[in-house]
């Protein structure tokens, strides 16, 4: 179904999930012959976890990954039986749940390691686990000076038949190419160990979006593909979703709730940051900084109504904002889009992450529960 033939309720995000799974095609025959995770944490990037999940195995994704259990447990809650591995764990996180539920754990550190392997002998279960080598992100991971000690006892306690090590994985910080080589060479080093320790993981990944589609040598096994199953751009440096064979998912779009015309000198919005310079038409659209909609972005981004480009006047509010369309034919109740596909004639997600100083990621992301999300396409 076309966006733009469905026509838009007060505030929406429309979400396509044909284009998700046309996104995940794409990269799969890109990065072949290794897999693809879709990453469906933070419900899906804010596009909807199930439903985006579901897209993406049917668009050849191999397995998913989240970030924490509740994630993985929603997915399964839903019927999806698709490989999960979730990787982000509370200090004082119970796993039996998730072994229960053949869920794969990501283990950063021995203790982690540790208390998965107790969760699996009090369930008269094994624990499929993937071991977080730090190769230079400095978040989470087991620091190279203990790695040799993790994977020593992973492999017992593989012995002891309460662990399985599926995967070894690390992430990239997508910093610089020398940089990133750097980090692949640690983590295939970490390999060598973990494998000289007698682990024999079937699962080696380092690459998100960006190392996926330009560092092929980064993509070993598996690659964990976020942001650019959503179609966003994982680069920041101007390439565009159509460039890579991609398509944006969300359209953020409502309708024009009041209009207006003003005179020279006319003040619009908090503060009157924004004053007629002439006479004017001003837009006003019932979305606002508590659906997400960036307050940072004030008098920098722009909208699409009509297919034409219009300019924010004043200051973003929590539930509107407004829009100068000058001498444009603008009644209430047309279409506004705030983002979406830049080839229907939409600003992008990273347009307006520009306008806000942020990048497209935490655009798509930040967008707030009262604004319903509506499904098209898909199986």
């Amino acid at each position: 179904m076309n966006p733009r033939h469905v026509r838009s309720p007060f505030r929406e995000a429309l979400i396509d999930l044909d284009a998700v799974r046309e996104n995940v095609t794409t990269i799969a025959r890109a990065v072949a012959p290794a897999g693809v995770m879709a990453v469906v944490k933070a419900d899906g990037y804010g596009h909807g976890a199930v439903a985006v999940a579901r897209a993406a195995l049917a668009g050849g994704a191999d397995r998913l990954g989240v970030a924490d259990l509740d994630e993985a447990l929603a997915l399964r809650d839903a019927g999806i039986e698709a490989p999960v591995l979730a990787w982000l764990h509370d200090p004082a996180a119970r796993f039996d749940a998730a072994i229960a539920h053949d869920i794969d754990l990501g283990a950063s550190s021995l203790a982690q390691l540790e208390a998965m392997a107790d969760a699996a002998a009090s369930a008269g279960r094994i624990a499929n686990v993937h071991l977080k080598l730090d190769t230079g992100l400095s978040r989470n991971g087991v620091l190279p000076a203990d790695w040799e000690d993790v994977v020593t006892r992973a492999a017992a306690l593989e012995a002891d038949g309460r662990v399985r090590v599926r995967g070894l994985f690390s992430h990239l910080a997508n910093t610089s190419p020398d940089e990133d080589a750097a980090q692949l060479a640690a983590f295939l080093d970490g390999v060598a160990t973990a494998e000289r320790a007698g682990l024999t993981p079937e699962i080696r990944h380092i690459a998100s979006t960006a190392a996926a589609l330009r560092m092929p040598e980064a993509r070993l096994d598996l690659v964990r593909i976020g942001i650019g199953l959503y179609g966003v751009p994982p680069f920041g440096d101007g390439t565009t979703a159509a460039e890579l064979g991609l398509t944006p998912v969300m359209t953020l779009r409502g309708r024009v709730a009041a209009v207006r015309r003003v005179e020279p000198g006319t003040g619009a919005s908090y503060g009157h940051t924004w004053r007629a310079s002439h006479r004017t038409t001003l837009a006003l659209v019932p979305l606002g900084y508590a659906d997400g909609v960036p307050r940072q972005a004030s008098g920098r981004a722009e909208v699409a109504i009509h297919g034409t480009r219009h300019r924010i006047a004043g200051r973003i509010a929590m539930d509107q904002f407004l829009v100068d369309v000058g001498e444009a034919e603008v009644a209430v109740g047309d279409e506004v889009v705030l983002f979406g596909d830049p080839a229907a004639g939409a600003p992008s997600a990273d347009d307006w992450g520009d306008a806000a100083d942020t990048i497209g990621y935490e655009i798509v992301t930040r967008i707030g529960p009262r604004v319903p999300r509506t499904h098209v396409g898909g199986a």
